[in-house]
């Protein structure tokens, strides 16, 4: 029988239970804890977590930066929340919303006893269902018997290698679509077995598989390939990507689900909010507690192999990319720029780019 669910299945189910506001059960290095994301935390929830024990609120070393808190762990902190906080504390200390109007969230103390391990794969854990890099803890003294008793998903410390690999991908299914771009496009749909958002490859034309493909891996981006937004040249980029394949007759567009650099279109909300307030997008990113750039550019990679495409002329002006694709076995022949789409909403966003992500522009 192999009804119970498989490791990757666990993750996917955690990754679901986080952000329906659900403790999951983590297990390793001799003890278990509860871990809630705070995002989802309702006051019942605290007043449950808080009567088992004295909690810690889990933050990564980039929030915990901005809060003037010490990282012990070197990645993360995990702060002592005091015995009166509630929930619109959590929310505070989690959320940079109002840094600005209150400053002073401290003093917060952090822990630099024990083992992070379980901190770390709740931040983990977080980041990867799109949520707030931040998690309520709280030891239980049977993680086991916890899980079964409240129906709870459980899962090990070693379960972070998994969140870390690569998912396989299964190739769903293609199918031609005519576009404006091109008369002979088709659109292939991969789906990670992770339970993860689903990515597309759009085909213009027949390429040579034997050749290198004019190629560009492109991330999703509702705000400007939907609403036309002038804050990023993200949808100038997308059509004048897919024009100049069909002008050339071959080409193919992979259009991954990692919006907002990887952190998701809710928290690239909020870090459009923190610009607004005047930082720019990599410290509105570093304040909500995450990397300048969380994106995944294996699956574009692996994507490229599965259509049997080994090399590629690759449109971009991210060096990273083509450094990526290298690493991951894709040969770069050429770089091709792709500059379009600037605006005086959005200069400052590219030198930014530039600056401080190394885009050639």
């Amino acid at each position: 029988m192999t009804f119970a669910p498989t490791r990757t299945e666990k993750l996917a189910r955690a990754r679901s239970d986080l952000r329906l506001g659900l403790p999951v059960v983590l297990v390793g290095g001799g003890h278990a804890m509860l871990a809630v994301a705070v995002e989802a935390l309702t006051k019942a929830r605290l007043h449950d977590l808080a009567a088992l024990g004295q909690l810690e609120l889990a933050l990564t070393a980039r929030r915990a930066e901005t809060l003037k808190a010490r990282a012990y762990d070197g990645d993360l902190a995990r702060i002592i929340v005091p015995a009166d906080a509630d929930l619109r504390w959590c929310l505070a200390v989690a959320d940079p919303a109002d840094d600005l109007q209150v400053p002073m969230k401290g003093p917060l103390h952090s822990r630099r006893d024990g083992d992070a391990s379980l901190s770390r794969l709740a931040l983990a854990l977080a980041k990867s269902a799109q949520l707030l890099p931040a998690a309520i803890m709280v030891p239980v003294a049977d993680g086991l018997a916890f899980s079964a008793t409240h129906g709870l998903t459980q899962l090990f410390a070693e379960d972070l290698h998994d969140l870390d690999r690569l998912a396989p991908l299964s190739s769903v299914i293609s199918a031609r679509l005519p576009m404006a771009a091109s008369a002979a496009g088709r659109v292939h749909i991969f789906r990670p077995d992770d339970g993860a958002a689903e990515h597309y490859a759009i085909e213009i034309g027949r390429p040579d598989r034997a050749a290198p493909v004019l190629a560009r891996l492109h991330s999703a981006c509702f705000t400007g390939d939907v609403l036309g937004s002038l804050k990023c040249d993200c949808g100038p980029q997308l059509r004048a990507a897919l024009a100049q394949m069909g002008a050339e007759g071959a080409g193919v567009l992979l259009y991954l689900n990692q919006e907002g650099r990887g952190i998701g279109l809710a928290n690239k909300m909020r870090a459009y909010s923190l610009q607004d307030q005047g930082f720019d997008t990599v410290e509105a990113n570093h304040r909500l507690g995450f990397e300048d750039d969380e994106r995944d550019f294996r699956i574009g990679a692996e994507i490229l192999k599965r259509m049997g495409f080994g090399s590629v002329r690759l449109l971009t002006n991210n060096p990273k990319k083509l450094d990526m694709l290298a690493a991951c076995g894709v040969d770069v022949v050429e770089r091709v720029p792709l500059k379009v789409g600037q605006t005086n909403e959005n200069a400052a966003y590219l030198a930014t780019k530039a600056a401080k992500s190394g885009h050639l522009l």
